[in-house]
């Protein structure tokens, strides 16, 4: 894996907006072969934890703050099953005052977190969602409750758990009414098809703010294996529409991961990268404008392609041709607006 390439524009201020931690090697222990490139992604990083972080952190680029999404990860052993993803918070939240100690490093890491809560719950997810606030009240910015689900369960393999139709479910639903009251944004990970899913969403609660992670998570593998250009044309067209909804900022990532099939070889390079990613991310710019996209890492997933040096590296080539100002709101004026985080 390349990681020794020079570090472009280094000065360029980042705040990464979408990163996780955790720790499966007792889950991984024992466990059989992977069957799915998911289940590659966890065993090529089964511990991902500060030290891990602040490694990547410190390989070259100017990383300012962090913002840290859920993965399921620390959740309480026992008490009320529904309060048990507040142990994600809690722990995060720790890890976020070690490095507010300013001991490791400049970076401030889990500026921002996003948990999780069923929002399935209905009413029933206020108190949760409460719960998140109280444990960090000066970091918790949202929730993330994924609704990403094919009829394909080759695309998703182990990911593949959520029912069809979950952002139109009416329990979920009146679970996301309390995220407005709450001043709570909602990250949005689904597949391309389920893209006008997202735009059902955004246009029944225009007062919510939405996420959309990973450009929609374009799809290559499965029954879209040979599929990307008639693809992409059909995501252009759902990205164009969900931009109308004034209320989606679009992250700029992901592409790395497994689900998108991209064949890249081994160990590739920022400009094989970037011109891979180019037209997913020059269609979003062109469709949300600068002040609605940022660039994320998705780290340690987007690992299965590259190291997070090379990641960089390929986000900067990708909008080489930018202006100063478009790179400061791409790069980390965006992601500090939108997750309120200090400047």
């Amino acid at each position: 894996m390349v990681n020794d390439e020079p570090i472009l524009d280094p000065d360029l201020p980042i705040v990464d907006p979408h990163h996780h931690l955790w720790d499966w090697t007792s889950r991984l222990a024992g466990a059989p072969p992977a069957k799915h490139a998911y289940e590659t992604v966890q065993r090529l990083t089964p511990r991902y934890l500060l030290g891990e972080l602040l490694a990547d952190l410190e390989s070259g680029h100017h990383v300012e703050a962090t913002v840290y999404i859920e993965c399921r990860s620390m959740y309480r052993a026992d008490g009320p099953p529904a309060f048990r993803p507040v142990g994600e918070t809690e722990f995060v939240n720790g890890i976020a005052a070690q490095s507010a100690s300013g001991l490791y490093g400049a970076p401030r890491v889990g500026a921002g977190i996003v948990g999780h809560v069923d929002l399935t719950l209905g009413d029933g997810a206020a108190a949760v969602l409460e719960g998140h606030l109280a444990r960090a009240p000066d970091r918790f910015r949202g929730i993330r409750h994924s609704a990403s689900w094919d009829a394909d369960p080759a695309v998703l393999g182990p990911l593949g758990f959520r029912p069809q139709g979950l952002l139109a479910d009416s329990a979920y639903r009146r679970g996301f009414a309390h995220l407005a009251r709450l001043g709570l944004s909602f990250e949005a990970w689904v597949l391309e098809p389920q893209l006008p899913e997202v735009l059902s969403l955004a246009s029944a609660f225009p007062d919510t703010a939405i996420v959309l992670d990973h450009v929609g998570t374009p799809l290559g593998i499965g029954a879209y294996a040979g599929r990307r250009d008639e693809r992409f044309e059909i995501w252009r067209r759902s990205i164009r529409a969900l931009a109308a909804a004034d209320n989606v900022v679009v992250k700029l990532g992901g592409l790395a991961m497994p689900f998108c099939g991209f064949e890249v070889g081994d160990a590739p390079g920022c400009e094989r990268l970037a011109a891979l990613w180019r037209p997913y991310i020059e269609t979003c710019i062109e469709a949300f404008g600068v002040e609605r996209c940022m660039f994320e890492s998705n780290f340690p997933v987007d690992r299965y392609t590259c190291s997070y040096r090379t990641l960089w590296n390929a986000l900067k080539r990708s909008v080489a041709g930018a202006s100063a100002s478009e790179k400061a709101a791409l790069f980390s004026g965006v992601a500090r607006r939108v997750y309120r985080l200090e400047a």
